[in-house]
């Protein structure tokens, strides 16, 4: 993969948080999950650059941005995409959300007030119960994990990533998947992210997705090993008026599986009037 530079700077809670801003027209924004970065949207982002003003950013705690030993939770981070809206000036721009930036995307809109033009959710965890067994294991024994020898952890996060994958990614595609939780501070950052999941995040939300208030749909790996299509299914069913896509032959991480199928599903979906 080429490289992925985010040059810009917002200071959150006092961290930094690393962005992009590139391109010109109405505003859409990228928001990754975990444990990514926004790199998985490396395949995507440039085919709007010509029509959109596009902005992706590294959640905090994730990717470029500060590694901090505190909150990095969902808790935390629909409160960082609502700033970082008021920051960059959008009121009502086009989004885009996988996985944990589903469930940070919905909490900003719905918790924070915050109002999209439109709203694609990937795979997102915005549905209980969620988070696999290895999840649960490392809540229980976080500084266990954080402690492992460098060889383990870099036998465990090519591992643990490699799952949300269909194809047979080679090493090097990976990479930039894995780099970020390597040595210190990464290793600690990628235990402490997963002990801070908690359900209560998205039950805090679930309750209100009826009442979104911009069009959605909703695409969905259907060989997601993660999380199950039929969660996406039943995601739909709580949105008046959502769309669902299955994607074949795409597991969790559909930005890899099957780029071409999200780059679609945006060019039919996306609004073509400019934003007011």
């Amino acid at each position: 993969m080429t490289d992925w530079p985010l040059p810009q700077t917002y200071r959150f809670n006092g961290h930094c948080v690393r962005y992009a801003v590139r391109g010109d027209g109405p505003p859409l924004v990228f928001v990754h999950g975990t444990p990514f970065s926004s790199c998985v949207w490396h395949r995507i982002a440039p085919h709007f650059i010509a029509t959109h003003r596009v902005y992706y950013f590294d959640l905090l705690g994730y990717g470029q941005s500060a590694k901090i030993d505190g909150d990095v939770s969902l808790g935390v981070q629909n409160v960082l995409l609502a700033q970082l809206l008021d920051h960059w000036g959008l009121e009502r721009p086009d989004v885009v959300a996988h996985d944990f930036g589903g469930a940070t995307a919905l909490r900003a809109h719905l918790l924070n007030g915050k109002d999209y033009r439109s709203l694609t959710l990937i795979d997102p965890v915005a549905l209980t119960p969620w988070g696999s067994p290895f999840v649960q294991h490392v809540r229980q024994h976080e500084t266990a994990f954080s402690g492992l020898p460098d060889y383990i952890q870099r036998a465990i996060v090519p591992a643990y990533i490699r799952g949300a994958i269909k194809r047979d990614i080679a090493d090097e595609e990976l990479a930039p998947y894995v780099q970020p939780w390597l040595g210190d501070p990464g290793q600690a950052a990628f235990y402490r992210q997963i002990a801070q999941m908690d359900e209560r995040y998205t039950r805090e939300a679930e309750a209100l997705y009826p009442t979104v208030r911009c069009p959605v749909q909703i695409l969905w790996g259907e060989d997601d090993q993660w999380i199950p299509i039929e969660r996406g299914r039943a995601l739909q069913q709580m949105i008046a008026g959502a769309q669902f896509h299955p994607v074949p032959n795409a597991g969790h991480l559909v930005q890899e599986d099957a780029p071409e199928a999200i780059v679609a599903a945006l060019l039919k979906f996306l609004p073509l009037q400019k934003s007011p």
